[in-house]
């Protein structure tokens, strides 16, 4: 392509190229004037076969301009510098698989990116752009970083991903503080070197999936602080280190899963300081070093089954905690219970950490037949399944006083009085209450009528209490 064969604006492009001066037509008439237009075939050349100077880094750096035309640079390398900030893009560039040194487009408007398996020695700035239609990035491998800061995206097909970066490869980090998108990301087997920052992005897909993050591969933080989506963020056997950050977030899809963070490895993970959770949440075979959580973001449904945490934060009163338990649908689940003991045992709560046991039974007891139903009851009504023994001792001294009183108002006869010891109300009762220990009293004695009745109550009562007391025991030991 010749000199001559440019307008003046193009011209002015062309010159400024071999030194890599910059070229703002931001202040030159019409933002779609002839003044500012640029042709899209006049910087494939200039990034193709541009003119060089010895000494000098060559580099397109244009602001403000209309570019006409498509910007093809398919699979082609491009060894200088790409700066088209500002400008106004009628037909979206393809860089397919394309090799760039770096890549800047902030504060442009494209209808579109089409950048499939494209390579970025350096960083690819998107900051601030507004694009009318899909931006396909998936497979791409950025040495640097990938800024999306501010940027706005719409997705002109409602069926298809407004952003793709499944399987990209960023070597630094992932910056999109402030992001917009109307329809789904696809953000699948990416791996990040870096964090992924999304704080205070809006990411907006209802009733579809507005961020598909399967297998995600982060190196820190997924950081989402004030984020807002509405529709379902997938995040399903991701690897986050670090930790992911949600606070003050507010995660929306009515009816289906609004969060599913299920088989994944993560730091840590803070869900608190923001509004109840409208959907579901699924944190299912999850690994989590500390789980930061506020029960008030919980929704009415959460799936924890074989989730595995080491420290429960805040620390909450276990009237706070349980409702997260019962809320995994009709199924019971030990493995919630306990661990949510050692983490109440890790923060030297025992008391609270007996009072999770004590709840777990009763969870257990609704799921076994009447019988199993009913003596469950007795033993929670005895001694709280072993978790309140001092109850067995309160039932023992009412009935050893009832019995006391009952057979020094009606003293049974002796069965030989010759050979009988002292009558002894008190122990008459004990011997009747406790099994195994003898005190002579009740091998003497023979009750008769209402109080042979009474004998018999008191020498159940007593089986029972000490079955109830042995469970109890053996069920502390076994946990020790």
């Amino acid at each position: 392509m010749e000199i001559n064969d440019l307008t003046p604006a193009e011209q002015r492009v062309w010159r400024a190229f071999a030194t890599g001066t910059e070229v703002d037509f931001r202040t030159d008439g019409d933002e779609r004037g002839p003044e500012r237009t640029v042709r899209a075939r006049v910087l494939r050349a200039l990034l193709l076969n541009g003119p060089r100077e010895p000494g000098e880094i060559a580099a397109v750096k244009v602001a403000g301009a209309h570019v006409t035309g498509v910007l093809d640079l398919r699979y082609a390398t491009v060894d200088s510098v790409v700066r088209l900030s500002h400008c106004h893009f009628d037909s979206a560039p393809d860089l397919s698989g394309a090799q760039l040194g770096y890549l800047n487009l902030s504060e442009s408007v494209l209808p579109g990116l089409s950048g499939a398996r494209i390579r970025v020695d350096g960083s690819l700035r998107l900051t601030g752009c507004r694009f009318g239609g899909p931006v396909h990035l998936g497979g791409a491998q950025i040495a640097g970083a990938l800024f999306l800061e501010r940027a706005e995206l719409t997705a002109a097909d409602p069926e298809r991903p407004v952003l793709r970066l499944n399987q990209i490869t960023v070597e630094d980090e992932l910056c999109a503080p402030g992001l917009r998108t109307e329809g789904a990301i696809r953000f699948s087997g990416a791996r990040v070197a870096g964090s992924v920052n999304l704080e205070d992005a809006r990411l907006s897909h209802p009733g579809g999936t507005a961020l598909d993050a399967e297998s995600l591969d982060v190196g820190a933080n997924v950081l989402g602080r004030r984020l807002r989506a509405e529709g379902r963020i997938d995040l399903r056997g991701a690897r986050i280190p670090g930790r992911l950050d949600l606070l003050r977030t507010t995660l929306s899809h009515p009816g289906d899963t609004a969060l599913r963070a299920s088989s994944c490895v993560i730091g840590e993970l803070w869900l608190r300081q923001g509004p109840q959770i409208v959907g579901r949440l699924n944190l299912r075979r999850a690994q989590i070093e500390q789980l930061d959580l506020e029960p008030e973001m919980l929704p009415d449904e959460v799936r924890i089954l074989d989730l595995t945490y080491t420290f429960l934060t805040p620390h909450e009163p276990v009237r706070r905690r349980l409702p997260m338990l019962a809320r995994d649908g009709s199924t019971y689940d030990p493995h919630g219970y306990e661990q949510l003991t050692a983490a109440y045992r890790r923060s030297g709560d025992d008391h609270a950490a007996r009072l999770v046991q004590l709840a777990k039974q009763r969870r257990h007891r609704t799921t076994l037949p009447w019988y199993g139903r009913l003596w469950g009851h007795v033993q929670d009504m005895a001694v709280g399944y072993g978790f309140r023994p001092l109850r067995a001792f309160g039932w023992l001294l009412s009935l050893l006083a009832v019995g006391s009183v009952a057979f020094a108002l009606h003293r049974p006869p002796a069965l030989k009085p010759a050979e009988a010891p002292d009558f002894n109300p008190v122990f008459f009762a004990l011997d009747l209450l406790v099994p195994v220990i003898s005190f002579g009293q009740e091998a003497a004695y023979a009750p008769q009528g209402w109080s042979q009745w009474l004998s018999y109550v008191l020498v159940l009562a007593g089986w029972v209490l000490a079955t109830t007391i042995l469970a109890g025991v053996t069920r502390t030991v076994s946990r020790q």
